[in-house]
């Protein structure tokens, strides 16, 4: 922690117990694995299950909101875990406001590469990856959003791009009726419809999704099910975005070139790439010593630019040690009026909990 307040992040301790619904949008891995309990009036509160959310809250509150904030943090959150105690160690970094993205981007790899390496005296195999960029790919290419939603969530399970799109559409259960009842009907009306259904069946949640989400959900799947996929052209044009990894200049100029050849108009998130990896330089990392991997997507849902992991390099199969990136629009995703710039990093003493974790 002395290293990372030297560095300009001030401490900050959100409190342990934090509204459970702020985390519900986090994706469904945070969902399931959340310690709940109610207060007296009746709301969902949770033991906190990671820092970013209950920092970033706390910096909404604060009069400092919108204007450059940096924080650092170390101590408990609490996961329902597979295996071990539920509750564990985390430590990190969270930059707030800065319109340089790019530069706080490497700053924040830098300052938590260097933590972890202080703190584990491990030498680290970093990974980077860019999730805005990809974003940016598949508006260019049109692809809808529930196809979006689909081809990210199934890269965040580990999927190839041909499993994703290939797999049946509507999996094992049969919700045919429901999705008839729902063909059609707008959002609001898919809501109701919903909570209509829930409310009879004596339902307020399932799998902690309010019934908003389960419509959300139900309306996806119906999209799924009357559209046409992913059109070949854009589907190839994926391909060979996602065959992309290795050395980051060199990954550069092979997404430069698939850009050229496919027409497509992301000339300015590729200088942002180029000019994140110089930032890199200017903090004394070793780009050429990093990987580039555009299949690179972190579990949670939050996440909408440059991400990172790194992981002990002996022992790649392990989980990451740290891991982190920038989420633009988590302030607003939990109340806030603007979004704001924000980036940060995650670091775990111990592998196995940074596998719970991550």
């Amino acid at each position: 922690m002395d290293h990372l307040v030297g560095a300009g992040y001030a401490r900050c301790e959100p409190p342990l117990l934090q509204p459970a619904a702020a985390f519900f949008e986090s994706g469904e891995d945070m969902r399931g694995r959340l310690y709940l309990t109610h207060d007296v009036s009746g709301t969902e509160l949770c033991l906190r299950p990671e820092y970013t959310i209950p920092v970033c809250r706390q910096y909404i509150a604060s009069p400092a909101f919108g204007q450059p904030a940096s924080f650092s943090y170390c101590g408990p959150v609490f996961r329902l875990r597979r295996d071990g105690p539920g509750e564990f160690i985390q430590a990190g970094i969270e930059s707030f406001g800065r319109a340089d993205r790019e530069a706080a981007d490497a700053e924040i790899l830098a300052v938590s590469l260097e933590a972890a390496t202080l703190a584990t005296s491990v030498r680290l195999e970093t990974t980077i990856g860019d999730a805005g960029l990809f974003g940016d790919l598949l508006d260019s290419l049109a692809i809808p959003t529930q196809w979006r939603r689909r081809i990210i969530r199934g890269l965040a399970q580990g999927k190839g791009l041909a499993g994703i799109l290939d797999a049946p559409r509507n999996g094992h259960i049969d919700h045919s009726g429901v999705l008839a009842a729902l063909e059609g009907v707008d959002k609001k009306g898919a809501r109701a419809l919903v909570e209509d259904l829930l409310a009879i069946a004596g339902i307020t949640s399932v799998g902690g999704r309010s019934a908003a989400e389960i419509a959300d959900r139900f309306l996806e799947q119906a999209a799924l099910k009357g559209g046409s996929g992913v059109p070949a052209e854009a589907r190839q044009v994926m391909e060979r975005y996602l065959a992309v990894s290795g050395d980051p200049d060199e990954a550069s100029a092979a997404l430069r070139a698939l850009v050229a050849d496919a027409k497509l108009p992301l000339e300015g998130a590729l200088e942002r790439f180029d000019n994140r990896l110089g930032f890199m330089g200017a903090h004394g990392l070793d780009v050429r010593a990093l990987r580039f991997s555009t299949r690179l997507v972190r579990n949670l849902d939050y996440y909408t630019g440059f991400v990172f992991e790194a992981r002990d390099a002996a022992k790649p199969s392990d989980p990451p040690l740290v891991g982190g990136g920038r989420y633009d629009r988590l302030a607003t995703m939990l109340g806030a009026s603007a979004p704001v710039p924000a980036v940060g990093a995650s670091l775990w003493a111990d592998s196995r909990a940074a596998g719970e974790a991550a």
